[in-house]
């Protein structure tokens, strides 16, 4: 189960770079700002989403 958790981690982990990189690229693009924003939120909602299982699986509470 920890092998499982620390998997999870890393995938929470890689979904904020991804959310930032969007946030960035966003800002550079005023064109595609609106369509890179929502990607952004979509991201973090999976990292949430992501987060909440890691903590499930290592036996913690999920976090809200």
């Amino acid at each position: 189960m920890d092998d499982l958790r620390e998997r999870l981690e890393g995938i929470a982990e890689e979904l904020a770079d991804l959310a930032i990189d969007r946030l960035r690229q966003a800002a550079d693009d005023p064109a595609e700002r609106d369509r890179l924003v929502a990607e952004e939120r979509r991201l973090t909602r999976a990292r949430r989403a992501v987060e909440k299982a890691a903590a499930l699986v290592g036996g913690g509470p999920a976090l809200d």
